[in-house]
């Protein structure tokens, strides 16, 4: 007895899962890439859960670099339970994250596949449902989405979007309510791509359920019933719209819109040819392209871009004509609206495969419905049987391969912009970062000349000149390294980062007054910045003004809670406020310092306790009531060895000290107790 079709489903199905797990097994522990330092590495805000209520309302949270401040609140969350879950920024865990998110899509999309194929009137749908989903899951050009963290903006809004649609299509009498909304809103606050969503409701209250095709629309008689979904989605698109709009005006400027609109738009019908091409070859992807807007409109890509964009309108009407070929419409409809949102913004990035995330999913749902109806007649025919589950496993294992292939180049900065500048040899930042991957490994020479080959396409790219300015500074060249930290900072002006480098390089050769006065010029586009922060108390420690150095560690320590360097740094300074106190006696001895002391420990402040003593033992090394005090300030502190070490050389020295025979015996007794 053969297995039923359930058990073949389920199978098959652990099959795909099997092999999306080792497609992408040697991607978990990829590194950080491009605008993740800003968001997530850099980024202090996630390093806390108490803040991510915040998330929702300030959209400075979102990024550590206040040009690319905005509102992603979902997005932010899940980076923060990364970071917790991981107990730092270990890559594994935020790989893993929207790994997960993926593969729940990828469910989600079975079902809303089955669903509608079965309205389409195809028999056992689920099989080629499973197919189109699975090859989703599987495809190549997603590896770019998946391994690039702060691409889960797509993951997530794209999950929200086809929850609220999978509750939509499920569970009819749930509309009233509003249910199918509310997945909606969390998509909103992913990425700001959710107003799709309205599309593809009506499309599918078109198609499924009113069962008419695109061309219906414009026949009078079909206005009242086309009125009706307008309405009916009325209230769903005010909610969204409105979200929609909180989220863009809570932030500061849409970043990255720098393109003329039209020749974009234009150039956009040619990326909408590459997307579908890539679709079926997906073999030449770059994490970051050196593709432009094409000025010309009579250039032969955009011809062939807007042949094909008319030709994909044609194929959906005739496709919507028809129950059974209306999946292929609908698929098609879904590529196209899926592409709108990037396609009328002019970003500065004419393309990016990562934007192939969410359209894909339309033609997965096309191409293997138009795939079933070509092949419904043989199949019946025992060849079919082996034919096609053999085509299916070529497909599916050649994006498998792919994917691990693509996760290779991923690994690390150096592999992943090495990969750029052979995929993308014009692109300047490409060339810049992958240049900047050699100079952190020593590497000067062959950094300096990928910096120079960037110049030839960015002559006036700001972060480009401040890493040359590093580089000069590294090899020696301080004259050049000024001059280029100047450009740098005199082509964005508004940058935070360029003052930030240029402190920490004046800091870095004593040049105490500048570094202090870039820093300052960096905190005041951006309070937030560790790195104008270090510098600046630094510096401040460098000119004696330990008050505003200490003032500065502890704004240090609320953005970064328990931090070590900082804590080290604070302790130092108080060190040299304590030496400074002492040297304003002028009758110095030691009952004015001990009391100095006692002051702080009776005053809680304990570790300013140990530090006046340790000061004090630099002058008196054999004063025992100064390590009697260390002992007991760390008692009160309960680090129990360190006391224990400081009553010890008091009693050494006195071995009748009564006092410090009470601290070490209570200092041994709560040691015993915590081992």
């Amino acid at each position: 007895m053969g297995l039923s079709n359930c058990n073949k489903l389920l199978l098959a199905t652990l099959g795909i899962l099997a092999l999306l797990i080792a497609a992408y097994s040697n991607h978990f522990n990829n590194a950080f890439h491009f605008d993740d330092m800003h968001t997530v590495v850099n980024n202090v805000y996630i390093r806390q859960l108490k803040n991510i209520p915040h998330f929702f309302t300030d959209a400075r949270m979102f990024s550590a670099d206040p040009g690319h401040w905005g509102m992603r609140p979902m997005v932010t969350t899940t980076l923060a339970i990364d970071y917790w879950l991981g107990g730092g920024l270990n890559p594994f865990y935020f790989q893993l994250s929207t790994f997960l998110w993926h593969i729940a899509l990828c469910v989600v999309l079975f079902f809303i596949f089955r669903r509608l194929l079965q309205k389409a009137g195809i028999t056992k749908a689920e099989w080629p449902a499973l197919i189109a989903a699975g090859w989703y899951a599987l495809h190549t050009a997603n590896a770019e989405t998946l391994n690039y963290v702060i691409s889960r903006s797509d993951v997530l809004s794209t999950f929200f979007i086809v929850l609220s649609l999978g509750i939509f299509i499920a569970r009819p009498q749930w509309r009233r309510y509003g249910i199918f909304v509310l997945p909606a809103i969390a998509g909103v606050f992913s990425k700001e791509t959710v107003l799709v969503l309205l599309i593809l409701l009506f499309f599918y209250l078109l198609l499924f359920e009113k069962e008419l095709s695109v061309a219906d629309l414009f026949r009078p008689k079909n206005f009242k019933t086309i009125l009706k979904v307008f309405i009916n989605l009325l209230p769903a698109a005010v909610v969204i719209i409105a979200v929609q709009i909180y989220t863009l005006t809570r932030a500061p400027s849409i970043n990255g819109v720098t393109n003329p609109l039209l020749p974009y738009m234009l150039t956009q019908s040619y990326v909408w040819l590459h997307y579908f091409i890539t679709f079926f070859v997906p073999a030449h992807l770059s994490a970051d392209t050196d593709w432009s807007v094409i000025a010309n409109p009579l250039d032969v890509r955009i011809l062939c871009g807007l042949a094909f964009v008319l030709l994909l309108i044609i194929t959906i009407i005739k496709t919507s004509a028809q129950q059974k070929t209306r999946p292929i419409a609908f698929g098609l409809s879904w590529f196209c609206a899926a592409l709108l949102p990037t396609s009328l913004a002019p970003f500065a990035e004419v393309m990016n495969d990562h934007r192939m995330y969410f359209p894909f999913i339309g033609l997965a749902l096309a191409v293997v419905s138009a795939a079933r109806l070509l092949i419904i007649q043989f199949e019946n025919q025992p060849v079919w049987r082996f034919i096609m589950p053999a085509l299916v496993l070529m497909v599916f294992s050649l994006n498998a391969f792919g994917v691990y292939q693509r996760n290779k180049v991923w690994h690390t900065e150096e592999s992943l912009w090495y990969d750029v500048t052979l995929k993308s040899p014009h692109n300047g930042r490409g060339l810049m970062n992958y240049g900047l991957t050699q100079m952190s490994t020593g590497r000067y020479a062959i950094a300096a000349r990928y910096f120079e080959q960037a110049r030839t396409y960015l002559p006036y790219y700001s972060t480009l000149y401040i890493n040359l300015g590093v580089l000069n500074g590294a090899t020696g060249n301080y004259v050049a390294a000024d001059e280029n930290f100047r450009k740098g900072i005199a082509y964005a002006p508004d940058s935070y980062e360029s003052y930030c480098y240029y402190a920490r390089y004046l800091a870095q050769n004593n040049r105490v007054g500048d570094a202090r006065e870039m820093a300052m010029s960096a905190l005041q586009l951006n309070p937030s910045s560790i790195m104008a922060l270090r510098v600046l108390m630094d510096t401040d420690n460098h000119t004696a003004r330990w008050g505003h150095a200490l003032q500065i560690g502890r704004q240090l320590l609320q953005l970064l809670p328990g931090d070590k360097e900082t804590t080290g740094v604070m302790e130092t300074t108080r060190k040299y406020i304590y030496l400074s106190q002492l040297q304003d006696y002028n009758t110095v001895n030691t009952d004015k310092v001990i009391d100095l002391s006692l002051s702080y420990y009776n005053g809680g402040r304990y570790e300013d306790c140990i530090a006046v003593c340790e000061q004090m033992l630099l002058r008196w090394p054999d004063y025992a009531p100064a390590y009697n005090n260390i002992g007991a300030a760390y008692n009160s502190l309960q680090r129990w060895d360190k006391a224990i070490e400081a009553l010890n050389h008091s009693l050494k020295i006195d071995p009748k000290n009564q006092l410090a025979i009470n601290n070490l015996a209570w200092a041994k007794e709560h040691l015993k107790v915590v081992k």
